[in-house]
């Protein structure tokens, strides 16, 4: 959901409307502000996430049809009777391309086309495992991690399947994605089992390790991974992981790169490990971080098993990070239909004079939840704690101020108005882990184990009938 402040200010190309009242104008002047207060609580996008072996048993390659000219038909590999052509490929392609945001050049897809070519592989092959398990992704699940990457991402609803639309991306190429990724999670569920249920002891055992790390650096730390097939020979995946980071520096944002292209389970949270102390991570990648500034992309990164690339969103030390922790309260005003800021309708005017004289009128945390309930609680009084130095620069200015009990000035989005109160304000040591933190870890580290050695053997068993070079 995306914020606007209320207070008076400019908008860069936009012309109000000459019938606009004083109020009108108020509205029009909140587009560029930009508050958005979902990025408060920012979640990587939900993109599909692959993790493949390196190893591609029982391939088949077939002679000769090299130099013949490729259709949007034809077909370029066979994975155990499911065929897989240029249009599939293609088409992943330009999903990737809308994803990130760039211009992606011809040159820049031809490189890319092998990687896609292994990820679309591995999606037939999980497919057939959640076959085999009669596990059926429903549909409203599908729908539902659509709108959540709309939401986290600001877009209104239904605009990424516009956008699809306009770009002439079949929907279902990301219902697929998400189809294969949500079934796959179900999949690593069933086959960790029991292996699933993370003990006491082992939180204790972890929760000791980590008093020993006290003092240690501790980093934030967010991962693409490439698989080599051929560790002689691994020139084509290090070629790829080259164009990625170029497309990395140009501004291709890191976790949906990473959840298109990653084949680590990490992808399924863009990449994101967490906070990862150094003996959990491969020496060669502590060697990188311990140099590298934060934000920064790495060099390819070359492991046991492939290449990684590595960005440092934070360092901090293990067992020490001091941060201001809020505790919020929001009411909800709605409007009836979508802003218009050049010309807001009379129930929009209304609803920023209401918004206006509440802001001045509610003194507690308790009027803002009674508040909220009034106009039908359309978002959460209580969107949960906020931790000051993650918020964006705009909402951050909006609550750094705003005394417990104060409530902020009208926050404006296309669908409604918002006041925010700041209930509590603590300072609190964030590096030490909880117990459910930990359990969270070490349960993430399991399903990573189960995904590899699963994907190893989906590969080990298949029969590849490659008929074309991508």
């Amino acid at each position: 959901m995306r914020w606007f402040s209320a207070t008076p200010g400019s908008v860069p190309g936009s012309v109000p409307s000459r019938r606009a009242t004083r109020q009108a104008r108020a509205l029009a002047s909140c587009v560029g502000a930009g508050l958005l207060l979902g990025a408060a609580m920012a979640v990587a996008p939900t993109h599909d996430a692959h993790a493949a072996s390196p190893h591609h048993a029982r391939h088949k390659a077939a002679a000769g049809t090299e130099a013949e000219p490729q259709t949007e038909d034809s077909i370029i590999a066979i994975v155990n009777g499911s065929v897989l052509t240029k249009r599939d490929v293609d088409t992943r392609g330009r999903l990737f391309a809308l994803s990130s945001g760039l211009d992606v050049s011809d040159d820049i897809m031809t490189r890319l086309r092998p990687q896609i070519v292994r990820q679309l592989i591995d999606e037939r092959l999980r497919m057939e495992a959640m076959l085999e398990r009669h596990i059926n992704v429903p549909v409203a699940q599908i729908a539902a991690a659509i709108a959540g990457i709309e939401q986290r991402n600001g877009m209104p609803e239904n605009s990424l399947r516009n956008r699809l639309a306009q770009d002439s991306i079949s929907l279902t190429t990301l219902i697929d994605q998400i189809r294969v990724q949500v079934g796959w999670s179900q999949v690593l569920r069933m086959e960790t089992g029991s292996r699933g249920r993370i003990t006491a002891t082992e939180i204790q055992q972890r929760t000791d390790a980590l008093k020993r790390e006290d003092g240690k650096p501790q980093y934030m730390i967010s991962e693409i991974f490439v698989p080599v097939e051929d560790p002689h020979h691994p020139e084509t995946e290090l070629k790829f992981t080259e164009t990625i980071i170029q497309e990395l520096r140009e501004g291709a944002p890191f976790p949906i790169v990473a959840a298109q292209f990653s084949q680590s389970q990490s992808a399924l949270e863009g990449g994101m490990l967490g906070w990862t102390q150094e003996d959990s991570l491969d020496p060669e990648v502590v060697e990188v971080a311990r140099k590298m500034p934060d934000g920064a992309i790495s060099n390819p990164i070359r492991v046991a098993g492939g290449y990684v690339i590595a960005t440092i969103n934070s360092r901090r030390t293990v067992g020490h990070e001091m941060a201001t922790i809020l505790s919020i309260h929001q009411a909800f005003l709605p409007f009836t239909q979508p802003l218009n800021p050049q010309d807001p309708s009379d129930q929009q005017k209304q609803t920023l004079q209401q918004a206006s004289e509440l802001a001045g009128k509610v003194k507690s945390c308790d009027e803002m939840e009674a508040l909220n309930k009034k106009y039908g609680e359309k978002h959460p009084t209580d969107p949960g704690e906020l931790r000051v130095d993650r918020l964006n620069p705009q909402m951050r200015e909006v609550l750094e101020n705003l005394k417990p009990g104060e409530a902020s000035h009208p926050l404006v989005s296309m669908d409604g108005i918002a006041l925010i109160m700041v209930c509590k304000r603590e300072e609190r040591n964030v590096a030490l882990q909880t117990p459910s933190e930990i359990a969270d870890q070490l349960l993430n580290e399991r399903v990573e184990q189960t995904s590899r050695q699963l994907d190893r053997d989906l590969h080990r068993r298949a029969v590849i009938d490659m008929r074309s070079k991508s």
